[in-house]
């Protein structure tokens, strides 16, 4: 219930004069997983995935809105609640834009989202895409993040992370810098990202650009592409290029039939990774949906990557040279 008021007994407790437009929202996302590392392990497992509470609230004055939003990250699989912060700030828009400042999703982070077909589910592109310490698909702390009003089908975004822990250490360089350009219109979704890492950052220093494009070729049918490339300082295995291409088809206004083909080449010899995903999905209501997917990553001599780790509470390293895969059977609730 994204628009709706938080309980009365709530509202109640708070000065009249603090009174604002409060919501409270989030999302269930629970699946059984047939996890196969694709050497001794294959076990089923339940996961929660990015299953998230939050609240919101906003308040308009002079052509204004100051806003807040905190959310957590909640276990459905084993109890937990509020197990690791989400998107949480405080901002203020207006006919400027939007300013704001908190933890939250970077604009690098946002930019997969016209390529986004398996978002925090088995096969999720982020098993590729976001490595051991080349990790870019973050929400980097002590962040002052600027959007501008949309310009006619482009919007800009760009983010700053002063520094890395609570308090900034003397004379270190663990900042990071996130911009991203947005291109909307009519069939064509499409984004592009730049992002960089100080040199004292705890994950090293590295830098990434990524692409991502979305068409809908007619109202049933959506292609996807997708290409990022990475460069860690440190290591050449976490130095890397990331291509994809999938598809999504509307069977009615219900059901989705899904599809993409990833591939992760580092630069170490036998650093190859190939990743297959498919899937449906079925919305039950606008707020319910159930879905089946299986994905499987390839794996080189040298790497043991797999297709079920990110974003999800559920998971076993791959083994290299072998190939991961997994069969999983969801149920997602957004309120």
């Amino acid at each position: 219930m994204k628009k709706a008021l938080l309980p009365m007994a709530l509202a109640a407790a708070l000065p009249l004069t603090a009174m604002a437009d409060v919501s409270v929202y989030g999302r269930a996302d629970v699946s059984l997983d047939l996890l196969d590392d694709g050497a001794d392990y294959s076990e089923l497992n339940l996961s929660s995935n990015s299953s998230r509470l939050g609240f919101k609230a906003k308040k308009e004055f002079d052509g204004l809105t100051a806003l807040i939003q905190i959310e957590q990250q909640v276990d459905y699989d084993s109890g937990g609640a509020f197990t690791s912060a989400r998107d949480t700030f405080v901002g203020l828009s207006g006919p400027f834009g939007l300013v704001r400042a908190g933890q939250f999703d970077s604009p690098f982070k946002r930019a997969r989202g016209p390529a986004n077909l398996f978002g925090d589910q088995v096969g999720d592109m982020r098993n590729l895409t976001r490595v051991g310490d080349a990790r870019f698909d973050e929400r980097n702390p002590n962040t002052i993040h600027y959007q501008t009003p949309k310009m006619g089908s482009v919007q800009l975004n760009v983010a700053y992370s002063v520094n890395q822990g609570q308090t900034a250490a003397d004379g270190a360089s663990d900042d990071a810098l996130s911009l991203s350009v947005t291109f909307a219109t009519g069939p064509i979704d499409f984004a592009a990202a730049y992002e960089t890492y100080g040199e004292d950052h705890s994950r090293g220093e590295r830098d990434g650009v990524r692409l991502a494009l979305g068409y809908d070729v007619t109202s049933n049918i959506k292609l996807v592409g997708f290409f990022q490339s990475v460069d860690h300082e440190l290591s050449d295995a976490l130095t890397s290029d990331v291509f994809g291409l999938g598809g999504e088809f509307k069977l009615g206004s219900k059901t989705r039939l899904r599809g993409h083909y990833m591939h992760r080449s580092a630069d170490i010899d036998d650093g190859d990774s190939a990743m297959v995903a498919v899937g449906i999905e079925h919305r039950l209501d606008s707020a319910v949906r159930v879905y089946a997917n299986y994905a499987a990553v390839n794996n080189d001599d040298s790497v043991a990557l797999n297709p079920y780790t990110q974003a999800r509470t559920t998971s076993v390293p791959g083994v290299a040279g072998e190939t991961a895969s997994g069969l999983s059977l969801g149920f997602r609730y957004d309120f």
